[in-house]
C-alpha cells in the first residue's frame, strides 16, 4: 500500500468549477459561485476511534500503529497533505417542504478529490471540521454520539447493500463541543468528533436548485455539464459535447437512482429521518446521516426526528412518495438549461416505474415467493403482501426478526403446520404492548398459513428459498439502541463497542456465532429513550 503522503488529488470540482472570490472565512451569502476555498479548524489532540478499512482500500491507503498519528491528524484537519484544496460546497434546498434558501457545507469540508489505481475518484470530505461561509448561526462542530451514528450507519448500509456515501474514520479532536441535544433550553458540553465521508460526488439537488433560484443561469449551466462529464460521462453524446438529450438522459438516470435507493431503504426497514432536498445525492446515494432510525416495531407513521414529530413528513411509508416530490423540484432547476420540461416529466414517469418494479421484486424476495417472476397477481401475492403491513403493525412485531424468521416456515411439508406452531416461528419478534393490553397475534397466525401454502404452492425447495431470503432479509442492522450503547460506552473512553459494531455490520446477513445480542430485538427501557426512539437535527 502507498503511503498517506502519496494519495493523488486531481480536484476536478475546485479547477473546473466557478469559485467565491472572497478569501475570508466569514458567513455570508455566496453568489454565482459552486464552492468556497476554506481550512479546517485546528483541533487540539486528534485521536482515531475507528477507521473502515474497506474504504481504505478504495484509496490505496493503509492505517498502521506507524502512521496512525498522521491518519488521526490528517483526517480531523490538522494536517493538509499536497495536493489538497479545501472548499466548502454552495446549495440551497427545500426543507420540510419550504424553500430555504442558501444552506450548503455549514459543517463539511471538502478536502479535495484522490484518484486510486484502478482511475476511480473519490471526494474526502470532513464533517464537523469547523465553520464555513454557509454556517449560519452554528460553529461547524460536531459531537461524539452523531459522528458515531454516522460512522457505523454508513458503513453498515453499504454492507447491506444500500446505495450509500462512506466512511473511511472517525476521530475526536480532544474538544467539547456545546449542544442543546432537544432544544428544550438543557445544553450541555459533548466530546467532538470528526468523520471522514467518502464518495464519488457529493453533489445534491440542492447545488442546482440555488441557481436557478437566483437566476444565475450561467453557473447552473456550467455545473450540468460539469456534473454530466464527471459523474455521467457514458451519457454523453460521441462528440463529446452536452445536448439535451444527454440533459433528459442524466435526469432520468438520477430519478432511477433515487428509486432503487428507495426500495432498498423499505427493504432494510431505514427511516433517513430529513429527505430535505439538499439531502438527496445526484448519484442516488444515502447522504447526511442525522436523526435517521431504524424500524423496530413495525410503525410504517414512524420518523426519527423530533423536528417532524408533528407532521411526519418523512415518515417511513412516505419515502418514496418525498423522493419522487424532491426529484420535482430538481426538474423544476433544470429546467432553464433544459428548456423543454417534458423529457423531464417522463424522468419523473421513470421514477415511479422503477420504484413500483423494484418494490414488488424487493417485496418478492423478501418473501421468497414469485423467485423467477416476482409477484404473481394471478396466486393472490397482492393481497399477500397487501395485509401484512397493518398485520404486522397492529402485532406489535419487529420487522427485521419477523422477515429473517419467514425463512424458518416450512414450504416442502404436505401437512401444513398449526397456526401456534408457526406463530411460534417468529415468536421472538414480539414486542408487549405499551400499556401492558393483550395483543391479538391470531390474526398473524392466519396469514402465515396463507404464506406458507403460498410457497407450498410455489415447489421451490425450503433448502434454495432460505437461503435465497436470508440473503436479502438481514439479521443485524445497526438499531438505534446498540448505537446509543455504544455511544455511552465512546464518551466514558471506551470504543469497543463502536469497533465491533463496525465488525458485525460487515456480515449482516450471516449468523456470527457469539453475536446474538446484536440480533436482539429493542429492549424496553430503549422504547423512549433518547437517542434510541427520537432524535434531533443536532449534533
Amino acid at each position: 500500500m502507498p503511503s498517506l503522503e502519496s494519495l493523488r488529488f486531481t480536484n476536478r470540482f475546485t479547477r473546473e468549477l466557478p469559485g467565491d472570490p472572497e478569501p475570508h472565512n466569514a458567513r455570508r451569502q455566496v453568489r454565482q459561485a459552486c464552492w468556497s476555498g476554506v481550512s479546517p479548524t485546528p483541533v487540539a489532540a486528534p485521536r482515531l476511534v475507528a477507521h473502515a478499512r474497506e474504504v481504505a482500500d478504495l484509496l490505496d491507503i493503509e492505517v498502521t500503529p506507524e502512521n496512525e498519528q498522521a491518519f488521526a491528524e490528517i483526517f480531523s484537519g490538522n494536517r493538509l497533505l499536497a495536493g489538497m484544496e479545501p472548499f466548502a460546497m454552495c446549495y440551497g434546498g427545500h426543507q420540510f417542504g419550504h424553500w430555504a434558501g442558501q444552506l450548503g457545507d455549514g459543517r463539511a469540508i471538502n478536502l479535495g478529490e484522490v484518484v486510486n489505481g484502478r482511475g476511480e475518484h473519490w471526494t474526502l470530505q470532513l464533517k464537523g471540521a469547523g465553520p464555513t461561509p454557509y454556517s449560519r448561526t452554528a460553529d461547524g462542530l460536531a459531537v461524539l454520539r452523531s459522528s458515531i451514528r454516522e460512522f457505523l450507519c454508513s458503513e453498515a448500509m453499504h454492507h447491506l447493500g444500500v446505495p450509500t456515501t462512506r466512511a473511511l474514520s472517525i476521530v475526536t479532536t480532544g474538544e467539547s463541543v456545546v449542544r442543546d441535544m432537544f432544544y428544550d433550553g438543557h445544553p450541555r458540553a459533548e466530546p467532538g468528533a470528526v468523520v471522514c465521508r467518502v464518495a464519488p460526488s457529493f453533489t445534491r439537488f440542492g447545488n442546482f436548485q440555488i441557481f436557478t433560484a437566483r437566476q444565475e443561469i450561467d453557473q447552473l449551466r456550467t455545473l450540468v455539464d460539469f456534473t454530466l462529464r464527471t459523474d455521467f460521462p457514458h451519457l454523453l453524446p460521441k462528440a463529446g459535447q452536452p445536448s439535451t438529450e444527454a440533459y433528459a438522459a442524466m435526469f432520468d438516470e438520477i430519478c432511477q437512482r433515487t428509486a432503487t435507493m428507495i426500495v432498498h431503504w423499505m427493504r432494510v426497514g431505514f427511516v433517513h429521518g430529513v429527505m430535505n432536498t439538499d439531502n438527496m445525492s445526484i448519484l442516488g446515494l444515502t447522504i447526511d446521516y442525522g436523526p435517521y432510525g431504524w424500524l423496530e416495531n413495525v410503525d410504517p407513521d414512524w420518523t426519527p426526528n423530533t423536528t417532524d414529530a408533528q407532521g411526519r413528513r418523512y415518515r417511513f411509508v412516505a419515502q418514496p412518495q418525498i423522493g419522487h416530490w424532491n426529484l420535482l423540484q430538481l426538474a423544476n432547476a433544470l429546467v432553464p438549461v433544459v428548456g423543454d420540461p417534458k423529457p423531464l416529466e417522463t424522468g419523473l414517469d421513470a421514477y415511479v416505474d422503477r420504484f413500483q418494479s423494484g418494490y414488488r421484486r424487493m417485496m418478492a424476495d423478501k418473501l421468497g415467493i414469485g423467485l423467477h417472476d416476482g409477484l404473481n397477481a394471478a396466486t393472490g401475492d397482492d393481497p399477500l403482501v397487501a395485509d401484512l403491513w397493518p398485520l404486522l403493525a397492529e402485532a406489535n412485531i419487529d420487522m427485521t426478526l419477523f422477515f429473517r424468521s419467514l425463512a424458518t416456515i416450512r414450504g416442502d411439508s404436505a401437512t401444513p403446520d398449526d397456526h401456534a406452531s408457526l406463530l411460534a416461528a417468529v415468536s421472538s419478534g414480539f414486542y408487549e404492548s405499551e400499556a401492558g393490553a393483550a395483543v391479538d397475534r391470531a390474526p398473524v397466525g392466519e396469514w402465515l398459513a396463507r404464506y406458507q401454502a403460498r410457497i407450498h404452492e410455489e415447489g421451490v425447495p425450503d433448502s434454495v428459498r432460505g437461503p435465497r431470503m436470508n440473503a436479502v432479509n438481514p439479521l443485524y442492522v445497526p438499531r438505534n439502541y446498540l448505537a446509543q450503547l455504544a455511544i455511552d460506552k465512546a464518551e466514558a473512553g471506551d470504543f469497543t463497542l463502536v469497533r465491533e459494531m463496525l465488525e458485525v455490520s460487515r456480515r449482516p446477513y450471516t449468523e456470527q456465532p457469539g453475536r446474538e445480542a446484536f440480533a436482539a430485538k429493542r429492549p424496553e427501557w430503549a422504547r423512549h429513550r433518547a437517542g434510541c426512539s427520537m432524535l434531533s437535527c443536532s449534533s
